[in-house]
């Protein structure tokens, strides 16, 4: 039914962590699983080809002078993907248990929407003066551990477990990922554009593409993640705690791309997701 998808770069400690959890801890733990692997120099490609068959990967090691980044990996998994549905992750996640059958959940609720469906999230306050926001709660970074080396995931498990089973609600808005989408409409909208490569601006481009097709976004409470988080565009831990300057200038960059493909900066709803343009 599902094919899980993750795209990396150079984030190895994270990325065994969030395969472990998904092979762990998925409802549907059997279903294909897909690594794309992108100019990795941390030993993932070694990693990969050492461990493909303990984890039952399907991986592909890319190198690219001009990278494909997150939105275009995800479009290199995509084009792999054979079942009904992809779920995409990113490499600086761990999944809590069964935390995928709710996102399946919601299209048996909603069986005629094509949608854009996600967990939950709880990341570190990596950057010291985040705050929560509609689906994603927001915490100290030694509550549960901001890092590879001292997460604790046990903790983390218990407190997920609490967390939705006393939480039942929905938030119309899309993130990143853990994403949940039927492959047809996946290749309906066509998935990241590429003008955006390798960061910044195209999950948003994204999602008001699939407004203009009439998509419904969920992010539902019953589904929750851990998110590391700022791993693997803003690259913190190499970079003393900063964004890398490859995020800084992919910013700046693309908020000019965008307005030139859409003429407009974009607005948003009470819960910080796009909805439409000035």
């Amino acid at each position: 039914m599902i094919t899980y998808c993750i795209s990396t770069y150079n984030n190895l400690p994270y990325l065994k962590i969030a395969i472990k959890s998904v092979r762990e801890n998925s409802y549907y733990n059997k279903s294909p699983f897909i690594i794309h692997a992108e100019n990795c120099t941390d030993g993932t490609d070694e990693w990969l080809a050492k461990n493909s068959e303990k984890y039952n990967l399907e991986y592909y090691i890319d190198k690219n002078e001009i990278p494909l980044g997150i939105g275009g990996g995800m479009n290199f998994c995509a084009n792999k993907v054979k079942t009904e549905f992809i779920m995409f992750l990113h490499s600086d996640f761990y999944v809590t248990k069964n935390w995928d059958k709710p996102l399946v959940d919601i299209f048996d609720k909603y069986p005629d929407k094509k949608m854009w469906v996600n967990s939950h999230r709880v990341e570190p306050n990596m950057f010291g003066n985040s705050i929560n926001r509609p689906g994603t709660v927001i915490v100290e970074k030694d509550i549960f551990g901001a890092y590879y080396h001292n997460f604790n995931n046990e903790y983390f498990e218990e407190w997920g477990q609490e967390f939705t089973k006393i939480n039942n609600f929905e938030v119309p808005k899309g993130e990143g990922v853990s994403g949940l989408i039927r492959k047809k409409d996946w290749d309906e909208i066509g998935g990241n554009d590429p003008l955006f490569a390798p960061t910044s601006w195209d999950d948003m481009d994204l999602f008001l593409r699939m407004l203009h097709k009439d998509f419904k976004f969920v992010l539902t409470s019953k589904s929750l993640v851990w998110h590391f988080g700022a791993r693997g565009s803003h690259r913190l831990e190499e970079n003393s705690g900063k964004s890398s300057e490859r995020q800084l200038i992919c910013e700046q960059r693309n908020i000019k791309k965008w307005l030139k493909k859409w003429k407009s900066l974009p607005i948003f709803d009470e819960y910080e997701m796009i909805k439409g343009l000035q």
